[in-house]
């Protein structure tokens, strides 16, 4: 990682930090940006008396806060079935982006837990995404494919019906093993370049009705803040255009 972009994620992350309040139910995502903000949320624990407790979207977001003593709990523990009609299961959700458009809509799974990273934004009152510039774009798919969550037995399928939408899917292999990368969910990954996405929310839609597809990484209408940590070390937030 060079150390200007080093500098813009930690940045983001730290900021992110200072959102908390004590009393919070966290979402912690998973990459090299929310892990700056949950090493800053340990250290508020640590030094403030901070009290919150986090659902982490990954093994690796699980291991990390475990390190820097953040307190967890899963989703069962949040008592889903009594909360009232409406009412969110956590106060705010952290995590990063692969691209993000100006309308706030992503592109998420480069670490392939988009799955349950998904999740946990939708039980969230507020889902703020911290990235660094690099990650800005003005149409969804320009830089990035689409992580799409497939059953194995259904990985051939699946790649015929993307490939009808107008995608190139990529069955993502391990890089320090023989074979493919398996989920959390013990799911494979089609990485799917669509080389620009004019619709992502019918896009998304779409993806959703094939058999043989858990999810997908296009995240629309789930962020609600985008802080954007610069190499000069400030942060910016991005507004929704129009």
């Amino acid at each position: 990682m060079k150390p200007e972009t080093d500098t813009a994620k930690r940045a983001a992350g730290e900021a992110a930090a200072t959102l908390v309040e004590s009393g919070m139910r966290l979402g912690l995502g998973t990459g090299t940006t929310t892990a700056f903000a949950i090493e800053a949320i340990g250290r508020r624990v640590r030094e403030e008396g901070l009290q919150v407790v986090g659902v982490p979207t990954s093994f690796a977001a699980e291991r990390l806060a475990r390190q820097h003593g953040v307190p967890l709990v899963t989703l069962d523990d949040l008592g889903l079935g009594d909360l009232a009609p409406g009412q969110s299961a956590l106060d705010l959700a952290l995590d990063g982006a692969d691209e993000v458009d100006p309308a706030l809509n992503l592109i998420k799974g480069r670490g392939a837990a988009h799955t349950r990273e998904k999740v946990v934004a939708s039980l969230a009152t507020r889902f703020v995404v911290l990235i660094d510039p690099s990650k800005e774009v003005d149409q969804l798919g320009t830089t990035m494919p689409v992580p799409v969550e497939v059953l194995p037995m259904a990985e051939a399928a699946v790649a015929r019906v993307l490939r009808e939408l107008g995608g190139e899917p990529v069955l993502r292999m391990g890089q320090k093993k023989d074979g493919p990368v398996v989920t959390d969910q013990c799911f494979w990954i089609l990485d799917t370049r669509f080389g620009g996405i004019l619709e992502p929310e019918a896009l998304a839609s779409r993806i959703n009705q094939i058999p043989g597809v858990l999810d997908h990484g296009l995240f629309i209408g789930l962020a609600t803040d985008v802080l954007v940590g610069e190499p000069d070390g400030s942060v910016r937030r991005m507004k929704v255009e129009g």
